[in-house]
C-alpha cells in the first residue's frame, strides 16, 4: 500500500487573483479507485499537473507513486493504436490489451486500426 499525502496545498495560476487549492490537507490509500468529478474549470486538471509536479505550489505532496494523464497526446495519428500502447506500456502483453479493450466493449480490431 502507498498513500498520497497532501499538506497545507495552496496553488493559483500566476494571472488569477484567486487560488484554485487553499490550505488543502488529505491523504488518499492508493489502492483505492478514486475518480474526480466535476464541471468544467474547477480544478480536476490542475490537481493533476500537481500530483505529476509540472506546477509550482506552496505546501507539499508526498506519494511513492507516479501520476500519468490518459489520454495521452499522440503525435503520429497514422500509427497503429496497438503500437502507441506498447510504447506507453512496454511490459504489458497483447492479452491484456484485449482485455481492457473488451472491458471498455471495444471491438479488438480497434487495436489495429491508427
Amino acid at each position: 500500500m502507498s498513500v498520497i499525502k497532501a499538506e497545507n496545498l495552496t496553488f493559483a495560476y500566476p494571472e488569477s487573483g484567486e487560488n484554485i487549492f487553499d490550505s488543502v490537507s488529505f491523504q488518499i490509500d492508493s489502492d483505492w479507485k478514486l475518480g474526480l468529478i466535476g464541471r468544467n474549470g474547477r480544478g480536476k486538471t490542475t490537481f493533476l499537473r500537481l500530483l505529476q509536479g509540472e506546477l509550482a505550489y506552496t505546501g507539499r505532496i508526498i506519494s511513492s507513486v507516479t501520476f500519468d494523464y490518459f489520454p495521452c497526446p499522440v503525435s503520429d495519428m497514422s500509427r497503429m493504436t496497438i503500437e502507441i500502447l506498447e510504447e506507453i506500456c512496454p511490459s504489458a502483453e497483447d492479452w491484456e490489451f484485449l482485455k481492457e479493450t473488451s472491458g471498455l466493449e471495444i471491438e479488438p480490431e480497434a487495436l489495429y486500426r491508427p
